[in-house]
């Protein structure tokens, strides 16, 4: 359990009541884990000599075949390594001492102990006339290699990616922040699933009640499973009806140890190879992880350009509809001239022509992601080339509503974030109906109902909108522009020249 007072955790501790409250005997657990076909079990006479007989019992996959011999079958069987005991409390004893060759020997006395090691990879020595157990650490070491991001792309930075193996991820981080200073909460999340959550913070860079208030809501989650990163961001966001992302997503740990030095508190869930981050700002999904690799005239004109990208992805439909249907004198004459020939034999109104090819842009990008690789590619190629150009030689769309639209979705893949991304393109339907109702003026009050949404968002007690309303000095500077960054940063235990 987190403790809010002060951040510690020594060992893992399950967030749910007790479930089996038997003593851990061996029939218990054979009742327990019946009609399971990998649960493996071995009877041993300590020693081979002596009258005591221990049960090893594991789960087949979980466990490495190779440590559960060499480091806990073979040391039990020597008559060197454990002599002819007088009692099994000695034997206990012996063996909690190092008797075996395990760097983690835990004394369990609830059969819950017992059920949730072996559910994590652990063997458990049961003693057949004494309710005693003894679990050792015995993962297999059978797991997917660290690879490059596939979703970040790395060009100056590191090539490594976040793994499904937790304690992989918290090396990977810890490779980075080479420091006492970074600490390292456990949990347990999901009555069925118990699922491990790592919680990271730098001590003296977060601030104290963001991670007593992170810490709070996930000791207040109460589900059945955790297999996915929606249940986390439904009980730990401010607002989780909102469309806008509240946590930050990345697949490299890197970024995730920058933004750590940077105040942030991060989370790693055991099965997922993904870190989320908080708290953020709007800026934050703005900002590229190669920026900090790149110098500060560079980083400023390529934020500057995402940020013209993110207005024109979400209201260049919009404007093309107001400006269509009800402002036809702010269209230059000879680009009126031009859309009234290409609208001439087009049945459908503009109206129609967008959300018609907005709707159909999400549904080539929907069926890309989906399908395997090399029949998302055709089916894209199909999508955009073959049925685009036929759509507009058939006269049922105009070659500029194509085009509109299609800049569009050019404009929006520059975002840096996908779930913003997604935000954006649910908001451009909603401000090309809103055209389509009222024209500017309803593309002007859909704005600032969308403002007024993001100002009243908090995201863990800080402002989303930040630093546009954090009080401070130069606002748009620091929202669009990097300075030298000699001095940028937290500093942890800063050694003096």
């Amino acid at each position: 359990m987190y403790r809010n007072d002060t951040f510690e955790t020594n060992s893992l501790h399950p967030r749910r009541a007790p479930v089996y409250t038997c003593l851990p005997t061996l029939p218990s657990l054979r009742e327990i884990f019946s009609a399971c076909a990998d649960f493996q079990t071995r009877t041993l006479r300590l020693g081979l000599e002596s009258n005591h007989i221990v049960t090893v019992c594991w789960l087949d996959g979980l466990v490495s075949s190779r440590m559960l011999t060499e480091d806990v079958i073979r040391p039990l069987t020597s008559l060197v390594r454990i002599p002819e005991p007088e009692n099994e409390r000695q034997t206990l004893l012996r063996i909690l001492a190092g008797a075996v060759y395990n760097c983690s020997a835990q004394y369990r006395e609830t059969m819950d102990e017992v059920v949730n090691d072996l559910t994590h990879g652990c063997c458990v020595l049961l003693f057949d006339s004494a309710a005693q157990a003894v679990s050792f650490e015995a993962r297999s070491e059978t797991q997917r290699a660290v690879s490059e991001p596939t979703l970040e792309k790395s060009i100056k930075g590191a090539k490594d990616a976040f793994v499904e193996t937790l304690r992989v991820n918290t090396a990977l981080v810890r490779r980075r922040l080479c420091t006492p200073k970074l600490k390292l909460v456990e949990s347990t999340l999901g009555s069925t699933t118990v699922t491990k959550v790592a919680m990271f913070y730098l001590d003296g860079a977060a601030a104290p009640e963001t991670v007593a208030a992170l810490a709070a809501r996930l000791d207040g989650l109460d589900a059945d499973a955790l297999l996915a990163t929606g249940l986390l961001e439904e009980g730990l966001t401010d607002a989780p009806g909102s469309p806008f992302p509240q946590l930050l997503h990345t697949e490299r740990p890197d970024r995730f140890a920058q933004y750590l030095t940077e105040g942030r508190v991060g989370l790693l869930v055991d099965g997922l190879p993904i870190g989320l981050l908080g708290p953020v700002t709007f800026a934050d999904f703005m900002r590229c992880s190669g920026d900090s690799a790149s110098s500060a005239i560079i980083a400023s004109s390529l934020n500057l350009l995402r940020w013209l990208a993110l207005l024109l992805s979400l209201l260049f439909p919009a404007l093309y509809v107001a400006i269509a249907l009800y402002h036809q004198e702010m269209i230059p004459t000879r680009l009126l001239l031009s859309v009234i020939e290409a609208k001439q034999r087009v049945p459908f109104s503009t109206a129609l022509e967008v959300i018609g090819m907005l709707l159909s842009f999400e549904l080539l990008q929907e069926a890309g992601l989906h399908l395997p690789n090399p029949i998302g590619d055709t089916v894209s190629i199909i999508g955009a080339l073959i049925v685009g150009q036929s759509a507009v030689e058939a006269r049922i769309v105009s070659p500029i509503a194509i085009i509109v639209v299609a800049f569009a979705g050019i404009a929006g893949y520059t975002l840096p974030s996908q779930d913003l991304g997604a935000a954006v393109r649910l908001l451009r339907l909603g401000l090309v109906l809103a055209a389509v109702a009222a024209g500017l003026f309803g593309v002007g009050a859909a704005l600032c109902l969308v403002l007024l949404h993001l100002a009243e968002m908090d995201s863990l007690g800080r402002n989303y909108t930040a630093p546009l309303s954090d009080g401070e000095a130069l606002p748009l500077t620091r929202l669009f522009l990097k300075g030298p960054q000699r001095e940028a940063g937290f500093r942890i235990g800063r050694r003096s020249p």
